[in-house]
């Protein structure tokens, strides 16, 4: 593992935009290239500390999918070193822990699909026996597995504020009928492939989001990151039951740990800045990362 990044700085390319983990810079007019940090954001707030070896552990894994599933839909990636485009000095800032990918104009929604009942899908369950308008069966629990995977789409937020989910019908009428019947099926058929493999290494996608765009031609294509702990929730097998919120290798465990942090006598509000990540907490997520990583690569 290289150092800790918690921001990159390159001065051979244009910086286009720094999110809660990537940082994207221009690569002439037809690429970016995505450099994964080692931040970590939770309740979108974003970390000071790094989480050593995340960047590079989010970018192998990502690769790893696109790669199994590119028989499903076209990616972004452009299949070129992303260290060709630096200068010299700046190699080892993104080595391992970036992608050189198309620029495309991604679509202004998330593409969710949930095999299990959980999070915000569980509480809404609670409330309505739906999860975005997708009409489910009485008696499911917390973490029960699905009949079948749905399709709950989200608009996308503004940095520091909440994806809201959405019906179907709400985005037809973002992106076009024809457009999002499409999104819904691949992104269907990309979790199921997905979730099988990964239960025969250990590990249960409960769900998980995509994110697409579209090529100069139209065409679509996966984009951005796909099926990291960070973008979908993981749980390891041995350790799941229904009826609560199984151990995960997704941010679950730090944000456990968040909602218990209290400064100056009170519990911290969810707003910036954040508390001080304590170094065995750091020490945790490392090794959650790495064992999701290790399992899925079996």
């Amino acid at each position: 593992m290289t150092a800790a990044l918690h921001q990159s700085s390159l001065h051979s390319l244009p910086l286009l935009a720094r999110g809660k983990v990537r940082d994207n810079y221009a690569v002439g007019e037809d690429r970016l290239l995505m450099v994964a940090s080692d931040r970590i954001s939770a309740f979108d707030v974003v970390m000071g500390e790094p989480i050593p070896g995340k960047g590079e552990t989010l970018t192998k894994m990502a690769l790893f999918w696109f790669a199994k599933l590119g028989h499903i839909v076209p990616n972004h990636l452009t299949g070129e070193d992303p260290q060709s485009v630096v200068a010299p000095d700046e190699r080892e800032q993104v080595g391992g822990r970036s992608m050189l990918v198309k620029r495309l104009t991604p679509l202004p929604v998330e593409a969710v699909v949930r095999g299990y009942l959980a999070g915000s899908g569980w509480k809404e369950y609670q409330q309505s026996r739906s999860v975005c308008g997708v009409a489910l069966p009485p008696g499911l629990k917390n973490a029960s597995k699905l009949p079948e995977p749905i399709f709950t789409p989200a608009t996308k937020a503004e940095m520091g504020t909440h994806d809201e989910n959405i019906s179907f019908e709400r985005m037809q009428d973002i992106v076009g009928a024809d457009l999002a019947a499409k999104v819904r099926e691949v992104s269907i058929r990309l979790y199921k492939e997905a979730a099988d493999y990964a239960l025969q290494r250990g590990i249960i996608i409960a769900d998980t989001k995509f994110e697409f765009g579209l090529d100069k031609d139209g065409t679509l294509t996966l984009m951005d990151e796909v099926l990291t702990p960070d973008s979908s929730r993981f749980w390891p097998v041995e350790g799941y039951a229904e009826g609560g919120n199984p151990p995960s290798y997704d941010k679950q465990f730090l944000r456990d740990w968040l909602e218990s942090v209290r400064i100056d006598g009170k519990l911290w509000g969810k707003t910036a800045p954040a508390p001080k990540l304590d170094p065995a907490i750091i020490e945790k997520t490392v090794s959650k990362y790495r064992d999701a990583l290790k399992r899925i690569e079996g």
